[in-house]
Formats: C-alpha cells, structure tokens, sequence
C-alpha cells in the first residue's frame, strides 16, 4: 500500500503527524481497498532486545522476489487452555 499512500501525499506538505496520518488514512485504491490509520502517542521503552528464542517463534514467510524485502508475517496461533 505504500506507493499508493506516497501517490496520496505527492506535492502535499507533511507539515505535523497529523497531516500524515490523514493524508495516509485518506488513501485508497482502484481496487477498492482503503487504508486506515491511527496516531500511536504512546511512549515506548528504547533499547528492548528481542531474543533468538524471540525471533524464532515469528511466522514468517518469505515472498519468491527478494524474500530479504518482501514477507508475510502471521500471527502466532494461540494455545487453548
């Protein structure tokens, strides 16, 4: 979706966060698909490492062109208790 949010935005000044995040929410395609987008204000902790163990448990799959680039992440399945 990002070429058709760049297109959305192309000769419009990003003048705040909010000029973006509407600017990106108003952005849809030909197909018919809408974007939504939200402000996320909350303050995040920096440096958090994420472990192997971490890593390793991601569904990810890559895409056949440049799999380094282009993948799908899926949401790990919950288990039932």
């Amino acid at each position: 979706m990002f070429c058709h949010i760049t297109q959305n935005w192309r000769g419009r000044p990003l003048s705040s966060r909010m000029a973006v995040v509407e600017l990106i929410g108003a952005t849809t395609t030909n197909a018919g698909l809408k974007v939504e987008c939200a402000l996320d204000e909350s303050i995040y902790e920096k440096g958090v490492k994420v472990t192997k163990a971490e890593m390793d448990s991601l569904v990810i799959e890559g895409n056949a062109f440049h799999p380094e680039w282009n993948y799908t992440i899926t949401p790990r399945r919950r288990h039932q208790t």
